[in-house]
Formats: C-alpha cells, sequence, structure tokens
C-alpha cells in the first residue's frame, strides 16, 4: 500500500459477502480485507481450532508453470526438490536472492496440466515478475487472476467439505487433486496455515460467492478473519513473509531447513544452482549466528513484533517479529530472532514491554500440536 490512501485497494471476489456477513474490513497487501466478523478474533480462533473455519485468501497470487521443463526451471529459484515432486503432492518453498535472503514464501504442488504456484499477496506482483523473467523462456508462465482460493480450516473441516464431495476426505496432508464440489469445479489440497487439518480450494472467481455460501451453510463452518488467521498461524509457529521472514533472512537462520531436501544440498544429486546456495551451504555446514526460535512468556503481558530481547545483563541478544496472547495456549507466545548462545530450548531471557522486563523462555513449536491429517 502507498502512503496515500487515494489509492482504490482491490476487492477479493467474496467482497461483498464479507459486508453481508457484517465483517470489519481493513486494508492488507493492497486489499480491501475482513479482519475480524461479529463475533470477534477470539471466538473465531476458538471456533477454527475446535470446529471448521472458512477463511478468504483470494488476495494470495495464484499461477500455473505450464512444460515439461518447468520443474527443472523452477529449481533454478528455489532450494526445494521440485522434480522429484510426485503428481498431486505439494511442497513449501521459498525464492531466494544472492544474498540467500527470502524474497517470498510459497506452496508448489504438482498437477496434470502443470505446477500450481501459490504466493503471497504483498510480493504477488514482483514474483510474478521474477518468475516470468526467469523462467520464461523454459516454461509458461501463467498467472491465474480469475482463480479465488478459499481456505477451509479445522478438525471438523473434513466432515464438512465432504457433504460436497465425499471423496475429499481420502487426500492426506500436502496432497491435493480436482474435484467437483456440490457441482462447482476445484483444484483442492489438504493443507493449510493455522496447524489444524484443513484444506485450500482454488474455484473460479465467479463460482467462489456460489461456493462459499454451500460451505457457510453446514453446521460446523463459521466465516474467519485475518486477526484469527495471525494468532492461528503463530501458535502453529508458521513464519508470515514480512514480519518473521524477510530479505535480511536466509531459510537456515530462519530454521527453515526442513523444507531444503538432501537432493537439493551440498553433496546432493542436484545440489545448488539456486540464488545464494553458497550461503545456504555454508550457513548449513557452519551454522548462524542468530537463529528464528519460539518464546513463551511466564507472565500475561502479550509481547508484540519489534520488542527488544535482552539477557540477565540487559545486553540486546535479538528482537521478536511476531507475538500475540495465544489464545489456545492461554500465554503469550512470539516468534524472535536471538543471537546463536541464547538459541537452545530452555533458555531464559526477557523480553523489554514498555521499558519493563518480561521473563521469556526459549520454547519448541508449535506451541499447540498440530492437527494435520497424515492418514
Amino acid at each position: 500500500m502507498s502512503a496515500d490512501t487515494t489509492t482504490a485497494l482491490l476487492k477479493t471476489p467474496l467482497h461483498a459477502l464479507h459486508l453481508a456477513l457484517g465483517a470489519k474490513m481493513v486494508p492488507f497487501a493492497g486489499y480491501d480485507m475482513p479482519v475480524q466478523y461479529p463475533a470477534g478474533v477470539m471466538a473465531e480462533h476458538r471456533h477454527t481450532r475446535a470446529a471448521a473455519g472458512l477463511f478468504d485468501v483470494s488476495h494470495m497470487g495464484q499461477v500455473l508453470l505450464v512444460g515439461d521443463d518447468a520443474a527443472a526451471a523452477l529449481e533454478t529459484l528455489v532450494p526445494v526438490d521440485i522434480i522429484g515432486l510426485e503428481l498431486f503432492k505439494q511442497r513449501y518453498a521459498m525464492f531466494t536472492d544472492d544474498n540467500a535472503g527470502i524474497l517470498d514464501d510459497l506452496m508448489v504442488a504438482r498437477r496434470t496440466d502443470g505446477l500450481f504456484v501459490v504466493v503471497n499477496a504483498g510480493c504477488r506482483d514482483q514474483d510474478i515478475a521474477h518468475m516470468q523473467k526467469h523462467l520464461g523462456g523454459r516454461c509458461e508462465v501463467r498467472p491465474l487472476p480469475d482463480q479465488a482460493l478459499l481456505a477451509l480450516q479445522g478438525p471438523q473441516a473434513v466432515t464438512a467439505l465432504s457433504r460436497l464431495n465425499p471423496d475429499v476426505a481420502k487426500l492426506v496432508f500436502m496432497t491435493g487433486g480436482f474435484f467437483t464440489l456440490d457441482g462447482i469445479p476445484t483444484f483442492v489440497t489438504r493443507s493449510g496455515y493455522t496447524g489444524e487439518d484443513g484444506y485450500e480450494i482454488s474455484v473460479a472467481a465467479d463460482r467462489s460467492v456460489e461456493l462459499a455460501r454451500k460451505l457457510l451453510a453446514q453446521p460446523e463452518v463459521q466465516p474467519i478473519g485475518l486477526g484469527a488467521r495471525d494468532s492461528l498461524r503463530l501458535e502453529a509457529g508458521l513464519c508470515l513473509y514480512g514480519h518473521d521472514i524477510d530479505t535480511t533472512t536466509t531459510p537456515v537462520e530462519a530454521s527453515l531447513t526442513w523444507a531444503i531436501q538432501k537432493v537439493r544440498r551440498a553433496g546432493g544429486e542436484r545440489a545448488g544452482g539456486y540464488p545464494g546456495a553458497a550461503v545456504v551451504d555454508r550457513q548449513l555446514a557452519e551454522g548462524t549466528a542468530r537463529k528464528r526460535v519460539g518464546l513463551v512468556g511466564s507472565e500475561r503481558m502479550p509481547v508484540r513484533e519489534g520488542a527488544r530481547l535482552i539477557n540477565e545483563a540487559g545486553e540486546d541478544i535479538g528482537v521478536v517479529t511476531s507475538g500475540t496472547l495465544g489464545p489456545t495456549v492461554n500465554k503469550p507466545v512470539a516468534l524472535a530472532y536471538v543471537a546463536k548462545p541464547y538459541a537452545a530450548l530452555g533458555t531464559q531471557i526477557f523480553a523489554v514491554v514498555r521499558d519493563k522486563r518480561t521473563p521469556m523462555t526459549v520454547a519448541s513449536t508449535p506451541f499447540t500440536p498440530n492437527g494435520y491429517f497424515r492418514g
């Protein structure tokens, strides 16, 4: 968003539905988006953890990479195994720059018609330009602006969605397929960004309201805004681009090395070949000066993004990148970067909140157990 408010906000295909449902709208990544509905963020968060929540994530960028060389081409931009990605499997990836800084994180699924890529709203245009510039000579980079994207998240998501097509229950975490949902053609993956079981559904924009209404008609489902989406993903220990990861953080510093398969690491069959590979390989071998960690507070004081972290002696040792009072865990939780000597689980440090020290403990993530369905 530009600083001057004359910039017209973009609207998702579900915009009128959000207003009809009583949503409070806010600017987000250039879009007018629902931050919460009348139930409020806390109730929406708890409902998603207990039942099923419907999120409009149509502001995200959807792109199809088409051509036999698409997987090998995409590997020149990400440190992830794309060639080995099987049909209807999905994988988390990140675009890196020459210093191994993270340009964006993304999801990649192999479909019968190509590689289906979902990128963040705030980075969408630059990501598409990045792919067109670097991959355009090897495969077709086809943006899908006429597709909406819905996320149905929570332990009862499978119950609700199965009423529209029982076959969706056969999917396991990070797999997908083409499904007709009560007469509406879609591409569905069993994934999401809440730490719960659930689905992301790519649907033609002109059928998206119809589909959303069918889902909201299910007794388990309520609409959920960006406020609860943020607290849900934070409790799940998941990074938010532009906050917990950006061009100043590398995949190793960000504790995202689980996403870099052996085949793409030094000594692997297809090692390197992506921007910043030498930096990543060196950091994998030698470690980094700082690391992303989870933090849990013992006092009720929420610790927000930007809070300084200090040691017992009062020396600066890091900074909080995301923080909230976790509605499920009922404690302050945060993601932060800390100097390596303070990154071990159980380490006691302090956050500075309104000039006061609040004790924090380095903790493993997720802060609440994941509910992913793995079969």
